[in-house]
């Protein structure tokens, strides 16, 4: 490959992206910023409500979330999710502001992921009708396992969710089952008291 081709190759790959991940707590209100560079470019935006404060509640209603843009216009709002996903493309360049808000009364705890995508072409560069196509292939290759490794976070936050909810509900069969199991045994113990006693009176009666 010749020096200009492998210029144009590192330009490509250090353009590429921008990540925010994050895995946070929630009591009220939370926001983040992201900022995007270029127009044109594709945020994409996902999140998961990991797991509540309460080990007896599961929160089902999830959290908002409310993306502004620059100028503080509403790009997109999720309103009571568990998890989502979502992408668009940047109109302005600036900084983007994403805003969850818990309305339940426990702490929740959420996976968050910004990924922002961004190609640079390099047609002035590229002269020569062979190398275009090459780089058009690069630029696709990118973007595929740019997707690959969002679904594969998305998919570890929707993981670790389940995990969670498959301990609490065992935690809970597990309570209610030695809950049921004592007051069937405190059901009998009561039953023989009671029978004793019944005994002990007609004893006492067939006697006199």
């Amino acid at each position: 490959m010749s020096l200009k081709a492998t210029i144009v190759l590192l330009g490509l790959l250090w353009s590429f992206q921008a990540t925010l991940g994050i895995r946070f707590v929630i009591d009220r209100e939370e926001c983040f910023s992201h900022k995007a560079e270029y127009e044109g470019d594709t945020l994409h935006v996902s999140f998961v409500v990991i797991k509540s404060d309460s080990q007896w509640h599961f929160n089902e209603d999830g959290v908002d979330l409310v993306i502004h843009g620059p100028t503080g216009e509403q790009i997109h709002d999720f309103r009571e999710q568990i998890s989502a996903k979502h992408d668009f493309v940047v109109q302005r360049k600036g900084v983007y502001r994403f805003c969850f808000t818990n309305k339940s009364p426990y702490h929740e705890t959420i996976d968050f992921d910004v990924q922002l995508g961004h190609f640079a072409y390099y047609d002035q560069h590229a002269k020569d009708e062979h190398f275009t196509p090459l780089m058009e292939q690069i630029s696709k290759l990118e973007e595929a396992l740019y997707n690959i490794q969002f679904e594969q976070h998305w998919l570890e936050a929707q993981t670790d969710r389940q995990a969670i909810v498959n301990e609490n509900m065992s935690k809970r069969a597990v309570h209610k089952a030695l809950f049921e199991s004592f007051a069937l045994i405190g059901a009998s113990l009561l039953q023989v008291y009671l029978l004793r006693r019944l005994f002990e009176r007609k004893l006492g009666m067939s006697r006199v």
